[in-house]
């Protein structure tokens, strides 16, 4: 049970979130996030009352002190100023280990990030999208016609994972028969020792530099050949990336894998999921497939596959009457914004026919909004078209295991039939 593995100061969901000192609330801790809902009454409560909220002490190794902003107008304030709030170094709330640094361009200000972002940005462009959806559409169908009927099987491994593997290996023209090392790798590069996934650090850095040994070998390929609209080739290929040294390259590699795996595979389980928890939106969206097109922002709003991103404030700043200073680390908990009252109309409700429902954080503001967006975008869209031309339910049948991260809001188990 959750308050088995929980400290007995921080809150578990048979506690009231509200008997607890507000100062206790360390929502760093993965142990909450592997239990769904449990979360979103702590972050209502730093919301209502402390929504730029200070943890001076964090329970989780690693971390130290931060702040916690949890309101959505607060959370664009930083997420659009990266003048005064930095992503330089860091995106989670682990400071990165010096024997072991990996840049990415997430992960830097301008004019570095703009630079390195504007060398992957064609294979996202709206002629390439146009060119990979037949394609996106034949692969979905493929893995659709191959389910078991009334045998239980597992969505994430059998769908979203699948899907979104095949996704990357073509955005990589990664060979197709070792597509499965991209998916460890993703788990790999955000994993925590103990959480599943890595039993120590030093193992986590062995894959990972596998992973560097692995994409080099397809980098000298590709840089002696002529260039390519595939990721590897673009970097190989261009100016301001072209000469990268070998962790910088792991790091961008790591930052593309992970924004083409982990969010987007979290999204299809969870969509799922939550049409599942609520069937009268499942039954309206039977009787209009039209509803996909305002259904898919809606559900990665629901899921918000990445839950935060970190900043490091520059000089001393004022949000919310309270005073960040310079160095501060600075928590954008962009979960708890996609359920702001204030912003968002019945927050805690599903709702596939929004009137605004791109209206959500999930895919961040400002210089650092994801770049796979549009992309994600279509690959939910294809699949539940293709989910609605052949199955009239898909139906749940058992709890989803998450997995243990305050960073990837996901899953690893969801038991379905379909019937």
């Amino acid at each position: 049970m959750l308050k088995e593995l929980l400290r007995p100061d921080v809150w578990s969901p048979e506690m009231d979130p509200y008997s607890i000192p507000i100062e206790k609330i360390d929502m760093a801790n993965a142990d909450i996030f592997m239990y769904g809902d449990a979360i979103f009454p702590l972050f209502e409560r730093l919301r209502n009352e402390d929504p730029v909220h200070y943890c001076a002490e964090s329970c989780v190794e690693d971390v130290g002190p931060y702040w916690s902003i949890t309101k959505y107008k607060d959370i664009m304030s930083v997420d659009t100023n990266h003048k005064v709030f930095s992503s330089e170094g860091a995106i989670t709330i682990f400071d990165p280990q010096e024997d072991f640094t990996t840049p990415m361009f997430i992960a830097m200000d301008p004019p570095k990030h703009d630079i390195q972002r504007k060398a992957v940005n064609p294979v996202v462009a709206p002629n390439n999208l146009a060119n990979m959806e037949d394609l996106i559409r034949e692969r979905t169908a493929e893995v659709l016609d191959g389910l078991p009927r009334n045998k239980e099987f597992n969505w994430v491994e059998d769908v979203s994972i699948e899907l979104t593997t095949r996704m990357l290996a073509t955005l990589f023209d990664f060979p197709f028969e070792d597509r499965m090392k991209l998916t460890r790798w993703s788990d790999v590069s955000t994993a925590r020792p103990g959480d599943g996934i890595v039993e120590t650090e030093e193992q986590r850095k062995e894959e990972l530099f596998e992973c560097l040994q692995y994409f080099t070998k397809l980098w000298n390929e590709r840089v002696n050949s002529e260039p390519k609209t595939d990721l590897i080739s673009m970097l190989a290929h261009n100016p301001s990336t072209r000469d990268m040294d070998p962790m910088e390259y792991l790091g961008n590699l790591i930052l593309l894998i992970v924004g083409g795996n982990d969010t987007t595979r979290n999204s299809m389980t969870g969509g799922i999921l939550v049409l599942n928890q609520n069937p009268d939106q499942y039954d309206k969206l039977r009787k209009d497939h039209s509803l996909i097109k305002t259904m898919v922002p809606e559900i990665i709003r629901w899921q918000t596959p990445l839950a935060y991103m970190r900043r490091t404030a520059l000089e001393d700043y004022e949000l919310g009457g309270k005073l960040i200073k310079k160095g501060d680390k600075v928590v954008m908990w962009y979960v708890s914004g996609n359920r702001d009252e204030d912003v968002i109309e019945n927050p805690d409700s599903f709702i596939i026919d929004r009137e605004r429902p791109r209206n959500h954080l999930s895919y961040g503001f400002g210089i650092h909004r994801c770049v796979g967006n549009r992309l994600a975008d279509m690959q939910l869209e294809i699949l539940w078209e293709e989910i609605m031309k052949r199955f009239e339910n898909i139906e749940v049948v058992g709890e989803p295991t998450r997995i243990r991260s305050s960073f990837v809001k996901g899953f690893s188990h969801l038991p379905v039939i379909i019937r």
